[in-house]
């Protein structure tokens, strides 16, 4: 329901006329119609932190890799309106470890010394509307609330105890029972991460004089206690030459996602995405 309320209220914004005015300023424009930002990053992020189950969580080692995101921005000049953002991000690692004791992950029971790995696949669209406090050429101040629409999974694989192994020992000896690896098998769980959280949304941007730089700083923030999230961007736009009639802007800077999630269907994490970024912002 919420994907249709948005979606119906961008098809809204989009029927009005774009500007046509060459000063370009990522903040809500103050001209008497809709401005139409497109903008997108290639992040290489670095992850790290624990994932696993309530009371036995792993940290498996989690290896960089590039991110790719992208945002759709409506502002318009109706000052009583909210303006309108839709961000999407997606968040991809892998990483493998050897167990120092028992790990259950979604019915599934990984004994002590195997081996394990994973894979997190979890994207998310931001739903954001936010009024813009201050607006000018050289700052901005932006205020409002998101939803952020959670999807993806996260799956553990190894070896698995069968469901005959009633050895409890960790650390078995090389002659007993627990070591005879055809009561073992090779098997995975995944727990989807299918939520849908409220976040609160800052955004501001102050321009640099006598310069095409500006520099601009955005942050969204979990509003409820059960999974805390969090996600930061600091950096640098610099201002291009207006091309058929589009303002660009190359930005750069550095990113920070924290992903904490108490019982996501049985998930519990606390992790951390980070790295620097680049990338372009078109103004219609």
């Amino acid at each position: 329901m919420i994907k249709t309320v948005f979606a119906a209220t961008l098809a809204a914004f989009l029927t009005f006329s774009a500007p046509t005015s060459a000063q370009f300023s990522y903040a809500p424009t103050s001209r008497d119609d809709v401005g139409l930002y497109l903008g997108g990053q290639i992040w290489r992020s670095e992850a790290s932190g624990v994932l696993g189950a309530e009371h036995t969580r792993v940290d498996f080692n989690l290896k960089k890799q590039q991110q790719i995101n992208y945002f759709i921005d409506v502002k318009h000049p109706v000052s009583a309106l909210p303006h309108l953002r839709i961000s999407t991000t997606q968040l991809d690692t892998s990483g493998q470890t050897t167990l120092t004791q028992q790990f259950g992950f979604n019915d599934k029971t990984f004994p002590a010394a195997a081996k394990v790995e994973t894979s997190f696949h979890v994207s998310y669209i931001d739903y954001t509307l936010y009024y813009a406090l201050f607006d000018s050429e050289d700052f901005s101040l932006e205020l409002g609330f998101s939803a952020r629409d959670l999807n993806g999974n996260v799956t553990v694989a190894g070896t698995t105890k069968s469901s005959d192994d009633t050895c409890n020992d960790p650390n078995p000896s090389p002659d007993s029972p627990c070591t005879d690896t055809g009561n073992n098998a090779i098997s995975s769980g995944t727990i989807k991460t299918d939520d849908i959280n409220p976040m609160l949304f800052v955004a501001t941007s102050v321009g640099l004089s006598s310069t095409q730089l500006n520099l601009f700083a955005q942050a969204d923030v979990s509003l409820l206690n059960d999974h805390r999230l969090a996600d930061y961007q600091l950096g640098f736009s610099y201002d291009l030459h207006k091309l058929m009639r589009v303002d660009l802007q190359v930005t750069f800077g550095y990113r920070v996602v924290n992903m904490a999630f108490d019982n996501l269907n049985s998930l519990y994490t606390d992790l951390e995405f980070k790295g620097a970024f680049v990338g372009m912002i078109a103004h219609f």
